[in-house]
């Protein structure tokens, strides 16, 4: 399963005017429990970070989380860097549009070779990591970019049956993942490694997430990669499962997980 067809075709719809583009950044949050999860730790973290603190959005996509960010901590500066062209233009157009471009600029940068010539408070890394076969490189560019003191924040899959991956005969339900997941021990490890000393990781989609990102994410993608006339039919779809779905993001975002589909990792670097 290909997301990037549909995400594409996604961005075209929403990119037709900032207020479209602002509607889509609110049904990601809604949608996707892993923007629930970085969300809360982002609340919990801003804090103690510098009243202009310097931010990377490693890995920016749509640029959800730095509009995010810049909605809630608007003294902070923040570079949101992404490998694809395009979408570091549809960012900074929807930026300048939307009067932050003095605080948050897309630039284009391979994480793997890419240094941003900056000492960063926090960066943030969600839905990365599972991309980049060259994992300790990136972490240890990440690392040498964190001011002492700082933060960073990482949302993966997990071992544990991210990908939708549950045993060694499984694929990834997501063609693009060159990974299927981490371990605790083995991100911990690699995190320590590259210079971070205080590392803490959660699970996330346990059973309550994994239920809910099936009848919110994988069964919709299903369906409209068999074919686009399911756009149709999405609304309805979405109206009858969401209050489910919100039940369960919620139980998933308060319990405590001993085993999930997902990490969250929030990692410090020793002043």
């Amino acid at each position: 399963m290909h997301y990037d067809p549909i995400k594409e075709l996604l961005g075209r719809l929403f990119n037709r005017h900032p207020l479209l583009r602002r509607l889509f950044y609110r049904l990601l949050d809604i949608l996707l429990l892993r923007s629930w999860h970085v969300r809360r730790a982002l609340r919990k973290l801003g804090p103690s970070l510098p009243d202009e603190a310097m931010v990377l959005d490693a890995g920016m996509g749509f640029g959800q989380y730095s509009w995010w960010m810049a909605s809630h901590f608007r003294s902070w500066k923040i570079t949101a860097a992404d490998i694809k062209s395009e979408q570091v233009a549809d960012c900074n157009d929807f930026f300048r549009k939307s009067g932050v471009a003095d605080r948050v600029k897309a630039v284009e940068a391979d994480l793997v070779t890419w240094n941003g010539g900056e000492s960063y408070d926090l960066i943030l890394c969600v839905d990365v990591m599972e991309h980049i076969a060259e994992d300790r490189t990136v972490f240890a560019g990440f690392s040498n970019m964190t001011s002492p003191g700082g933060y960073l924040i990482i949302s993966t899959p997990s071992d544990m049956g991210g990908s939708d991956v549950h045993s060694d005969d499984d694929t990834s339900f997501i063609g693009e993942h060159v990974r299927d997941g981490y371990g605790r021990e083995e991100i911990t490890e690699k995190l320590q490694t590259a210079g971070y000393n205080d590392v803490t990781v959660s699970y996330t989609y346990g059973t309550p997430g994994s239920i809910g990102w099936r009848l919110s994410m994988k069964y919709p993608v299903i369906m409209l990669s068999a074919s686009k006339l399911f756009f149709i039919l999405l609304p309805f779809y979405y109206l009858a499962v969401m209050p489910f779905v919100m039940l369960l993001n919620l139980a998933d975002l308060h319990g405590i997980h001993k085993r999930g589909t997902g990490l969250l990792v929030v990692a410090r670097k020793k002043r």
